[in-house]
């Protein structure tokens, strides 16, 4: 489950992915209920939005409703769940434009944080779902990330607890980015949801940064 991740820069967004990016701000790393951008399919163009992190915002929980977490979604229940079956079933599908994740390492006993990206270097898109919300201000977005079960990746089996279930985001290859934009039905886009090739992919011990106290500043 990926809780933490890096967003792609803003000259990565018009450089990589080919849109422009929006004007409202958002930071290099990106927790629970944080802006980042996502680019969805509007009216038959590709264009870039900042959505929260987490489909369901901590304020859209119901009073006496305990908290929960929504930044992941399971891709093989995620058209039963009620936070993401309407996104799924509405196929409201978006790319994550990102230029690396984090997860714990437990190979030496103790929780070690790693960040996971791209052999080459390059930014990349994790395949999600977005929704939007009214609030007072007007219209706001909120996204989650798909994952599945990555039990025999070579590299993703090695994050999590020990006797947790392995799983992994998808990152979608750059040829896919149309097509899962583009897919007509639930059964076409889960034809994108797979693991992505450990030999393209970098992983390092990353100690983690101070976390931030607010979520909306400048930076990217």
């Amino acid at each position: 489950m990926c809780t933490n991740y890096a967003a792609a820069r803003r000259d990565q967004l018009f450089k990589h992915f080919g849109v422009e990016p929006p004007e409202s701000p958002w930071r290099d790393d990106v927790w629970k209920d944080y802006p980042a951008p996502i680019i969805r399919r509007v009216d038959g163009a590709e264009r870039a939005d900042v959505a929260t992190f987490g489909i369901v915002p901590r304020k859209h929980i119901p009073p006496g409703v305990k908290p929960f977490d929504t930044m992941n979604a399971r891709s093989e229940t995620v058209g039963e769940r009620r936070s993401f079956s309407g996104a799924w079933k509405k196929q409201q599908l978006c790319l994550i434009p990102a230029d690396a994740f984090y997860e714990p390492n437990y190979e030496s006993g103790k929780a070690v944080r790693w960040r996971i990206s791209m052999a080459d270097g390059t930014p990349f898109a994790i395949a999600g779902l977005w929704r939007e919300w009214k609030e007072e201000t007007g219209a706001a977005l909120s996204f989650t990330m798909l994952t599945v079960n990555s039990a025999d990746h070579p590299l993703m089996k090695r994050f999590h607890k020990p006797d947790d279930e392995k799983r992994s985001v998808v990152i979608l290859p750059i040829d896919e980015y149309d097509g899962w934009l583009a897919s007509r039905s639930t059964d076409e886009a889960r034809s994108f949801l797979n693991l992505f090739p450990a030999k393209k992919m970098h992983a390092e011990a990353f100690p983690a940064p101070p976390r931030a106290k607010k979520a909306v500043e400048t930076g990217a």
